[in-house]
């Protein structure tokens, strides 16, 4: 099991505040996930290859498009609302960001 002042340590790092309860708790915790990683030294991976990518997968995202307009004074309003994913008469909806 872990000390006390690690798991506390862990927990100011992680800006939690931790009751003792739960320190006792996530002590046996960190100390089960810590004894997995001994696990993982102890395999012999020195003839695997490091890989980054195991699915074969390339990049899935659309790539980005532009239109080119000659003049933005040219442009209707709906053509340059026609991208906000939220709109609300002719205002963008964004989240909240600021408290009140």
């Amino acid at each position: 099991m872990l000390k006390q002042e690690d798991v506390l340590h862990v927990a100011k790092l992680s800006r939690l505040a931790l009751t003792e309860k739960e320190v006792e708790k996530f002590s046996k915790q960190l100390a089960a996930v810590f004894d997995l990683f001994g696990k993982i030294d102890e395999a012999d991976l020195k003839d695997i290859k490091e890989t980054s990518q195991v699915t074969g997968l390339k990049n899935v995202l659309r790539d980005d498009e532009t239109k080119q307009y000659a003049d933005l004074t040219q442009c209707t309003t709906e053509e340059l609302l026609a991208n906000a994913p939220q709109k609300e008469g002719t205002n963008i909806v964004v989240p909240r960001v600021i408290e009140k």
